[in-house]
């Protein structure tokens, strides 16, 4: 690289960063109704009871303590609650943009280029910048984790991964939206099982501090599952396959039978996944060879799309993964998956507008949305079989828009 590009690189780096925080110091002034709803009272009762004090009863908040740490430490800070909630969410999305960068470039060292095109489009997804600048959201705060897990995976530190990871769940129950793509490297061998002692001990190790100061242990411990039945809606605006569906009356059979659906649908393609990997494992005892690490993108990505659009129950912004999982995936594989994050973007932040934007809300479909997705989750797994049945060393079969819709497959 000459001293001109070098130079050229890091203009556009630099751009780039000014853009992206242009964009949400704009927003930085709006109240989203999560805001005025949830998280400034979930402040205010810190601030009023002694900042981590607070924490002996967390029962004003239905989120784990992760998030409220962070809350509560900015209590004693001397920023606003709504910047300071913003600004905890902006530096997610910019640790998020640094792990799309090392990963592309992982995937991709003769091209630098692309790692920074990941970083920047993960970084002005019109998703991400509303979930931090507009909402105020933690939805980048669990995704990061993830995201540097598979950093680590990629390069063979386990134990680093399976910490992340636990992290993210720590943070955000959505984190299991992944974990079916955990079981399929455990079962190859690229995570040994006892990797996962990882995931539980540093999620158990982050609910110390709130044990400390007084927090019922059971509390925490079911945090999660007191939050999985607030809902009762089988879509809450999310561009999932129950947009498609219309139940009068009660709704708790038909989530019931989604869950089971979607547990047999993913545990089957789990076992698909390992069974067709597992054909070119040789005799000796080892991780995987076939495993690349571009398949390893790619079954993230599967997991990240395919599970939250089986599940009922779901909101917009669970497909937060999906947004940033496909981006990575997309520059990754180009010439098979560059329009994948445009539907996914145009399903996802079409439902976001759905949610925030009362003028054009009767204007947008929630169905056209799912379609969407659905074309999403059909091209991306189909992709990623393709890629699983590839032999070593065989080029990439190149995949149109019209070859991945579901009249194709």
């Amino acid at each position: 690289m000459t001293p001109n590009d070098r130079t050229v690189r890091t203009l556009a780096v630099y751009t780039l960063l000014a853009t992206a925080l242009a964009a949400r110091i704009f927003l930085l002034p709006y109240e989203s109704g999560d805001y005025v709803t949830f998280l400034d009272p979930w402040y205010r009762h810190l601030e009023s009871h002694g900042g981590f004090a607070a924490l002996a009863d967390p029962g004003f908040s239905d989120y784990n303590v992760p998030y409220l740490y962070l809350l509560a430490a900015l209590t004693y800070l001397p920023v606003p609650a709504l910047a300071g909630i913003k600004g905890i969410s902006v530096l997610a999305d910019l640790a998020l943009a640094y792990y799309a960068f090392r990963i592309v470039a992982r995937l991709r060292p003769a091209s630098p280029g692309a790692a920074h095109g990941a970083a920047a489009a993960v970084l002005l997804l019109p998703t991400v910048v509303t979930n931090s600048g507009w909402w105020g959201q933690c939805d980048g705060l669990y995704a990061v984790f993830l995201l540097g897990g598979i950093h680590h995976l990629l390069g063979r530190r386990p134990w680093w991964a399976c910490a992340l990871f636990g992290i993210a769940l720590a943070v955000k129950f959505q984190a299991v939206f992944l974990f079916p793509f955990l079981l399929v490297m455990v079962v190859l061998g690229r995570v040994p099982w006892r990797s996962l002692l990882a995931v539980v001990g540093v999620y158990l190790a982050l609910d110390v501090p709130a044990l400390l100061l007084g927090a019922d242990p059971w509390r925490l411990l079911t945090v999660y599952a007191r939050q999985t039945g607030t809902y009762q809606l089988l879509s809450l605006h999310a561009p999932s396959v129950y947009e498609f569906v219309s139940v009068p009356g009660d709704t708790g059979p038909v989530r019931t039978a989604g869950v089971l659906v979607a547990g047999v649908v993913v545990t089957a393609l789990v076992a698909l996944t390992a069974w067709t990997l597992r054909r070119g494992r040789p005799g000796a005892a080892g991780p995987v060879p076939a495993l690349t690490d571009t398949r390893i993108v790619l079954l993230a990505a599967c997991s990240s799309v395919l599970v939250p659009f089986l599940l009922p129950s779901m909101h917009e912004r669970y497909f937060y993964l999906a947004d940033v999982f496909t981006v990575v995936a997309a520059f990754a594989l180009p010439r098979q998956l560059w329009y994948v994050p445009v539907l996914v973007q145009l399903a996802s932040f079409g439902s976001y507008l759905v949610v925030v934007n009362a003028t054009l809300a009767p204007y947008l479909s929630m169905a056209a949305h799912a379609a969407l997705m659905l074309l999403a989750v059909v091209a991306v797994v189909r992709t990623t079989v393709l890629e699983l049945r590839r032999p070593p060393g065989a080029p990439a079969p190149l995949l149109s828009p019209t070859a991945a819709g579901p009249a194709r497959t």
